[in-house]
């Protein structure tokens, strides 16, 4: 939206038939001299300015002239055929623009706070579909004039060129295209299943890893294992895992180790329902890494729209109950 596009409010008052304002013996309001500069200053012409304003030429003419003089500074070099920007006008044109858009982000906010949220939803979200499915099948009831459009993916997308108009991920964003909101927190957990530690003992030390059979998730992007967080004393440790079965979702993970074949490292907020009913036991736990941050992201070059702030409150409020501000 161009800056000369102000609100109603800043448009000068209302011209008479013979072209001139209605308050002739007045100036025009502050706002609407701010407009009036504005349309100049685009234009390049008090004749266009006025033609769009629905004003004369020579009322953008007066205009400018009684702002510059209440600015003790020249706006503008006039000839009969053109007019320029003085470099005073330039660096006023430069505040005027800011005001103006702070105007319509002002506007806009008020709009998409009042609105209903609605529409197509455009959503990335971590390969985490059926462990999350409840929480969005409850949002959907919740909203049901919002259509989810849901791509489930461990990569990198690239949120404004892809057209997001949320994407969930875990760790840091340095991007300052984007605004980020900390959803809530998780911790990676090594599960096994009651039967598993009984028949195959519930190790101590990392290193008693090495003596079980271990279900391992690899990012599909990548191809790479992830790593599972085990540190001793501050210092991160590598253990050679015995890999008995790999795959690129949390899922298949979290059902083969309920059915005792093996261990599998899982965030904690997928495997809740089992930890509650005890089908999964946590182990090792003092050696995992701290807290990790899950977040929600969109691109800052536009307003949360009503749709996308519905979402993103719900998932914060019942995917993690505890929130991290």
């Amino acid at each position: 939206m161009a800056s000369s596009q102000l609100v109603d409010s800043m448009k000068p008052v209302t011209a008479t038939a013979a072209g001139e304002p209605a308050n002739a013996s007045g100036a025009l309001d502050r706002f609407g001299s701010l407009n009036v500069f504005l349309r100049a200053a685009e234009t390049r012409s008090f004749t266009e300015a006025g033609r769009q304003l629905g004003i004369s030429s020579s009322a953008v003419g007066k205009a400018i002239s009684r702002l510059e003089k209440r600015l003790g500074a020249r706006l503008f070099h006039r000839s009969t055929r053109s007019i320029a920007l003085t470099p005073e006008g330039a660096t006023f044109l430069t505040r005027c623009q800011r005001i103006a858009l702070e105007i319509e982000a002002a506007e806009t906010e008020l709009a998409h706070a009042n609105a209903a949220p609605r529409g197509r939803l455009h959503v990335g979200m971590p390969m985490v579909a059926t462990l999350m499915m409840p929480v969005i099948g409850a949002f959907m009831k919740a909203y049901p004039e919002i259509m989810l459009d849901i791509d489930f993916s461990d990569r990198m997308v690239d949120v404004i060129d892809e057209g997001f108009d949320v994407v969930m991920r875990t760790g840091e964003v340095s991007d300052s295209q984007l605004v980020t909101r900390a959803m809530g927190t998780y911790r990676h957990i090594i599960v096994g299943s009651p039967d598993y530690l009984a028949e195959r003992g519930t190790p101590t030390e990392p290193e008693h890893l090495e003596r079980h059979a271990c279900l391992q998730h690899r990012f599909l992007a990548t191809g790479k294992l992830r790593h599972w967080p085990l540190f001793r004393d501050g210092e991160s440790l590598n253990i050679e895992l015995p890999t008995i079965a790999i795959a690129t979702a949390v899922e298949p993970l979290t059902l083969l180790a309920e059915q005792g074949i093996g261990l599998a490292c899982v965030p904690d907020f997928t495997i809740r329902r089992q930890l509650a009913q005890g089908s999964l036991v946590p182990v090792l736990q003092s050696y995992l890494d701290s807290p990790n941050t899950f977040r929600a992201l969109w691109p800052s070059s536009r307003q949360i729209s009503p749709k996308a702030r519905a979402f993103v409150d719900y998932m914060s409020t019942y995917l993690f109950p505890v929130v991290e501000r």
